[in-house]
């Protein structure tokens, strides 16, 4: 999981963040990270939000708001998710395969594009900023 204090980010403001990824495709590749340089920018943020789920889960979700990408690290079933922002009518919205994050004001909801799963919705119980 990607976790950075208040020290830690300002001692990484004029560089890159960088996510790592382990890539389990196989036994020779089981140990592989993959690196992705994010550029946090000037204007940059991260942030964590607490949310209480309808599913009696709670999530702690990771807002990484960048020069060029906006992200949101979200933890599932054991896995630490990366959610990449797209285009919303209303809100911000964010995608991991056929899973979709939707947050408006201090609402949000899970939900699995391919009916699998019922959507679960989120409300924010409390935020940590960073800049």
């Amino acid at each position: 999981m990607i976790s950075l204090n208040q020290a830690a980010l300002t001692a990484l403001r004029p560089a890159m963040i960088v996510l790592a990824v382990a890539i389990g495709t196989g036994p020779a590749s089981a140990n592989a990270i993959l690196s992705v340089p994010v550029t946090l920018g000037p204007k940059g943020t991260i942030s964590t939000v607490r949310h209480s789920c309808s599913d009696g889960t709670d999530l702690s979700v990771q807002y990484i708001n960048g020069a060029a990408n906006t992200l949101a690290l979200i933890p599932l079933k054991g896995e630490d998710l990366i959610f990449v922002n797209v285009v919303a009518g209303s809100g911000a919205r964010y995608v991991s395969g056929a899973r979709t994050w939707w947050t408006k004001g201090d609402k949000a909801t899970l939900s699995d594009e391919t009916g699998k799963a019922k959507p679960i919705t989120c409300a924010a119980k409390g935020a940590t900023t960073f800049q």
